[in-house]
C-alpha cells in the first residue's frame, strides 16, 4: 500500500507548529507564557453580534444545512460594505461569495483555476495559504517580492519573460501578513495595467483592511477602474469584529472566478451554520463603533510594543497596519536565525513569537509578533525580554 502522498509529499513540516509545541509544553508545565505568535485576537465581538446568533438560534428552522455560497442577506450586506467604505459596487449575485474564512476561499479558488504544472506568483514572505494553497493545487510558485518597490516590478517582469510555463495568476497581500507593508492606489491602477497587459489573473488578501494606523484607509484593488477585469479580493470578518473562530470570510470581484470558487464550494462544504451568517449581516450593516474602537486598541498596542521593546534593546519598526510588527533579530544575535531565536526567547523570556522563516526563505531574519495581548501583558514581555537579552550581552546600544 502506498503511503507517500503526492500532496503530502508537498508539503513540508509546518516550521511554526515546532513552536507552537514548545509552548504548549511550558503551559502544561504552568508557566506563563505571552502568546504573541498567533493572531488570535483577544477581544470578543461587539455584543449584538452575539445577540443575533443567539436569537437565530433559537429558530428550530435554523439549523439545517446553510446555502454553500451564503446566505443572500449576507451577500448583499457585504456589497454594501464595499459601497460604504471603498465606494464599489457589487452584484450580489454574481460577484459576492461567502468564504469559511478568507484562507478556505483562498485554498478553494487555488483549487477551482488551478491545473498541474501551472506557475503561480506570491509574495515571499507570505502567509502560507498564499503558496502553499497553490502547492495543494498542484501548481509551482515563482516567488516576488514583499516589498511594493522597483524590485518588486523588476521580479513581475522577470518571472514573466524566464518562467516556463509563464506565471497566470499573482497574489497580492496588502495590508501584509507578516510583514505589515502597505500600498496605495497608484500602486493598484499600476498593478491591474500590468495584469491585463500579461492576462494574469490577480487574487488579493485583504483580510487587515481596517486595522491601519497612519490615518489614510487601506484602499482595494477594486476601486481601480476596469479591475474586476482581472481581481478577486478577500476579506474576512476575524480580525475587523473579533470574529475569528466564526470562519467567516468573502470572495468578491470578477465573475469568471466568483463562479468558478462558487462551484468548487458546492462540492465541497454546505456553508457556515446559518445563525453566524445571520450574526455576521448585524456586524456588516449594525452600528461601527466596534470597528474604530478595535483601531484604536491595535493603534495603542503598537505604540506600547515599539516603545517598551526598544528601552528593552530590541528596535522594531511601528508597522503602519495589520495586528502584527515585523521585527528584525537584534543584530548581536541575527546570526542565531529566527528559528532559534524564537526558540529562545520561549525559553528564556516566557514569550511566544513566529519565526519569520516560517513565511518563507525571505523571512529569514526576523520573527512576527502579534500584537494580540493587552498593554499590560506587552510590557512584561519587554521586560522578559530586556532580562533575555542582558543574559546574551546585548544591551539597548548593542542592539
Amino acid at each position: 500500500m502506498d503511503t507517500e502522498f503526492y500532496r503530502i509529499k508537498r508539503l513540508p513540516p509546518y516550521v511554526i507548529a515546532e513552536v507552537n509545541a514548545m509552548r504548549a509544553a511550558a503551559r502544561a508545565e504552568g508557566r506563563d507564557i505571552i502568546d504573541l505568535g498567533m493572531g488570535n485576537p483577544d477581544q470578543p465581538p461587539p455584543q449584538h453580534v452575539i445577540d443575533k446568533l443567539c436569537e437565530v438560534a433559537q429558530n428550530p428552522d435554523a439549523h439545517g444545512y446553510s446555502q454553500s455560497k451564503g446566505i443572500p442577506g449576507l451577500r448583499k450586506a457585504q456589497a454594501n460594505y464595499y459601497q460604504r467604505r471603498f465606494g464599489v459596487e457589487l452584484d450580489p449575485e454574481s460577484e459576492v461569495v461567502v468564504t469559511l474564512g478568507s484562507k478556505e476561499g483562498l485554498a478553494s479558488l487555488a483549487t477551482a483555476i488551478t491545473a498541474p504544472g501551472d506557475t503561480i506568483m506570491a509574495p515571499n514572505p507570505s502567509y502560507p495559504i498564499h503558496t502553499f494553497g497553490f502547492i495543494i493545487a498542484g501548481a509551482s510558485i515563482r516567488s516576488v517580492p514583499t516589498t511594493p518597490d522597483k524590485h518588486y516590478w523588476e521580479a513581475l517582469e522577470a518571472a514573466m519573460n524566464f518562467t516556463v510555463p509563464r506565471p497566470t495568476i499573482l497574489v497580492v497581500n496588502f495590508p501584509s501578513n507578516p510583514t505589515a507593508e502597505v500600498v496605495d492606489l497608484e500602486f493598484y491602477k499600476k498593478l491591474v495595467d500590468w495584469a491585463k497587459f500579461h492576462k494574469v489573473w490577480i487574487l488579493s488578501d485583504l483580510a487587515y483592511s481596517e486595522l491601519y494606523y497612519d490615518g489614510n484607509p487601506t484602499p482595494s484593488i477594486l476601486q481601480v477602474p476596469g479591475a474586476k477585469d482581472v481581481a478577486v479580493e478577500f476579506t474576512s470578518l476575524s480580525k475587523t469584529y473579533g470574529m475569528a473562530g466564526w470562519r467567516i470570510g468573502f470572495a468578491v470581484g470578477n465573475k469568471t472566478l466568483i463562479s468558478a470558487l462558487t462551484r468548487v464550494k458546492s462540492y465541497i462544504d454546505y456553508g457556515a451554520f446559518t445563525p453566524i451568517q445571520a450574526a455576521a449581516c448585524a456586524a456588516l450593516n449594525g452600528p461601527q463603533e466596534y470597528v474604530e474602537q478595535t483601531r484604536k486598541m491595535y493603534h495603542k498596542r503598537r505604540d506600547v510594543l515599539v516603545e517598551s521593546f526598544a528601552r528593552a534593546g530590541w528596535d522594531i519598526p511601528p508597522p503602519p497596519a495589520s495586528m502584527f510588527a515585523w521585527a528584525p533579530l537584534p543584530p548581536a544575535l541575527k546570526e542565531m536565525g529566527s528559528m532559534e531565536f524564537a526558540k529562545q526567547l520561549l525559553t528564556h523570556a516566557d514569550l511566544a513569537v513566529a519565526p519569520g522563516v516560517g513565511y518563507g526563505e525571505d523571512g529569514e531574519g526576523y520573527v512576527r509578533i502579534g500584537m494580540v495581548e493587552n498593554e499590560q501583558r506587552l510590557r512584561q514581555a519587554a521586560r522578559n525580554v530586556k532580562r533575555y537579552l542582558q543574559s546574551m550581552g546585548v544591551n539597548s546600544s548593542a542592539a
